[in-house]
């Protein structure tokens, strides 16, 4: 079993920045792929950002890549995502999730075995 819970949202203006938490409890995080998805009213939820168990691989969403970046601290059982140049568009609820897998990095959410509760972040234009 593992715990996610997520911090760092709130409302910021458009080309700001806002650094989400996600600390884990459990089993062994520093074993899990790591990643992150959000979802705007109205929408699917969508793949954001994953990393590997050891850090070394990431993957990101053509939506995001260059703006965001994931990052973990297993001594810590936190992965981060640091979003910066925020667009109205990345308006959304951002949700943790744990994958109790090893090998490629799944965009996928049914691939995810553990979600947090999700942390609201809002763009203004």
């Amino acid at each position: 079993q593992v715990q996610l819970v997520e911090s760092g949202g709130g409302l910021v203006q458009a080309g700001g920045s806002l650094r989400l938490s996600c600390a884990a409890s459990g089993r062994a995080f520093s074993r899990t792929i790591m990643g992150w998805f959000r979802q705007a009213p109205g929408k699917e939820r969508e793949f954001v950002a994953a990393i590997s168990w050891s850090g070394a691989n990431t993957a990101y969403a053509d939506s995001v890549k260059g703006r965001f970046t994931i990052s973990r601290d297993n001594a810590k059982n936190t992965v981060f995502l640091q979003m910066n140049s925020l667009k109205p568009e990345d308006t959304a609820v951002y949700y943790c999730a744990a994958a109790l897998r090893g090998g490629s990095i799944p965009w996928r959410s049914v691939a995810y075995d553990y979600w947090g509760q999700g942390t609201q972040v809002t763009v203004s234009s």
